[in-house]
């Protein structure tokens, strides 16, 4: 979902007679496109604390009422759910991550966060590694990306299948002290940083997350945009790589101006089991549903680090009636398969989800269609040979709570990640 136009983003975007500069420059980014810069708001202390302040008024009434379940659980996939789709999912309180503390603020603004939300993990040497959002208020802007990490190795996995005695001797999650991992420290990240997602490939790890700014008109006349309006705030992909999932090399936007038209959002890529990318065709694609002028487009790349794209018509939901918000996740099944999990509209105007099937050979040709998915932005993996995703959405009100979804095939875990009042 596009994030909220609030006032501190029209205030900063209508800033006038911007110099050229503050933190990004084309020189650091790994597309060689037509920069930005010169357009953009600069990122100051001051500015993000009018960000902050902005977000903390934040409230909407629609994205307060996610509700994972009404996407993923087995009523969300109905009576014909074909043996090719993901799913049903249930919580596994066992896996439950919870920040009990406030991280320090490194920029020195009073940042807080309430909310944690899309996040994506990998495991990786018997540790799994979570990244996730942190935001002063859910969906607010103004968002941070944090770490945490579980050993999957010490005592039981506390994943719901072994016996009690392991589960209680399990490991904890531990967040990670130099925790926020990603913050603002570019023009294009001013408005925060948000929705991380993590692949394993070329012996190394990439994270592709959102950097959100705001639009100057200067910045609209530049690159306009007439199939997908943006208004105050902007979207880009950015890219940092890791050799070790803890020290960062942040490289920068993965996508042209010239392309996006000031917002491109969700760089889903084909994902296995472990969390690796999957070349096909001899390829990584990428799948990019959000922005580029409202036209689907596929990004292409050899190495993960430079990327090409091309429209691409590869999703269909006339059969739903529904309208496209984001393709959520791509899912290399391991029996020729590949899905991609889809949030949009229905018919009637209702969040809804939905799973499209492809031959992984012919990865843009639609074969199916079925109701229901985890809209798991950050990816699925098996963790002890379940599909497995986490997300924040169903935490009450006061509790920064991540829960893990996994396959729901009777496997002990429960129908409800927390004790609801009555």
């Amino acid at each position: 979902m596009d994030p909220a136009t609030t006032t501190a983003a029209r205030d900063l975007a209508r800033a006038a007679s911007l110099p050229a500069g503050g933190a990004d420059h084309a020189a650091t980014d790994v597309t060689g496109a037509t920069p930005l810069s010169a357009h953009l708001v600069p990122l100051t202390r001051d500015r993000l604390r009018q960000v902050l302040d902005d977000a903390l008024a934040h409230r909407n009434a629609l994205t307060s009422a996610l509700a994972q379940l009404t996407f993923s659980g087995e009523d969300a996939y109905g009576s014909e759910r074909p043996d090719w789709a993901v799913g049903p999912f249930a919580p596994d309180p066992a896996l439950t991550f919870t920040l009990d503390h406030q991280w320090d603020d490194p920029d020195d603004i009073g940042w807080t966060s309430s909310s944690l939300y899309n996040p994506t993990m990998i495991e990786h040497e018997g540790v799994l590694h979570l990244f996730y959002r942190a935001s002063p208020v859910k969906e607010s802007l103004g968002s941070r990306i944090g770490h945490a990490t579980r050993d999957l190795t010490v005592g039981g996995t506390g994943t719901g299948t072994d016996t009690d005695t392991d589960a209680d001797t399990a490991a904890a999650w531990v967040d990670d002290p130099a925790n926020p991992v990603v913050r603002p420290t570019r023009d294009l990240e001013l408005l925060g940083t948000e929705d991380p997602k993590v692949y394993r490939a070329e012996g190394r790890f990439w994270l592709f997350y959102n950097g959100i700014w705001p639009i100057t008109e200067e910045a609209r006349a530049a690159f306009p945009s007439t199939g997908y309006p943006v208004e105050a705030v902007g979207c880009d992909m950015m890219l940092a790589v890791s050799d070790d999932l803890v020290t960062w090399e942040r490289l920068g936007p993965i996508a042209d101006p010239e392309q996006t038209r000031l917002w491109a959002k969700g760089a889903v890529i084909p994902r296995d089991e472990h969390g690796d990318a999957v070349r096909i065709g001899g390829e990584y694609l990428m799948f990019v549903s959000e922005g580029f002028d409202g036209v689907l487009h596929v990004g292409r790349s050899d190495d993960m680090r430079t990327w090409r794209f091309e429209p691409t018509p590869y999703l269909d939901l006339s059969s739903v009636g529904g309208h496209l918000h984001e393709v959520a996740a791509a899912i290399v099944t391991g029996d020729g398969r590949l899905v991609l999990d889809v949030f949009h509209d229905d018919a009637e105007g209702r969040f809804a989800a939905s799973q499209a099937l492809y031959d992984v050979d012919r990865p843009f040709e639609q074969l199916a269609l079925t109701p229901g998915g985890s809209l798991c932005w950050g990816g699925l993996g098996r963790v002890d040979g379940r599909w497995t995703f986490a997300q924040g959405w169903d935490a009450p009100p006061g509790r920064r709570d991540l829960y893990v979804y996994r396959e729901a095939d009777g496997g002990g875990v429960d129908d409800d990640p927390v004790d609801r009042p009555s």
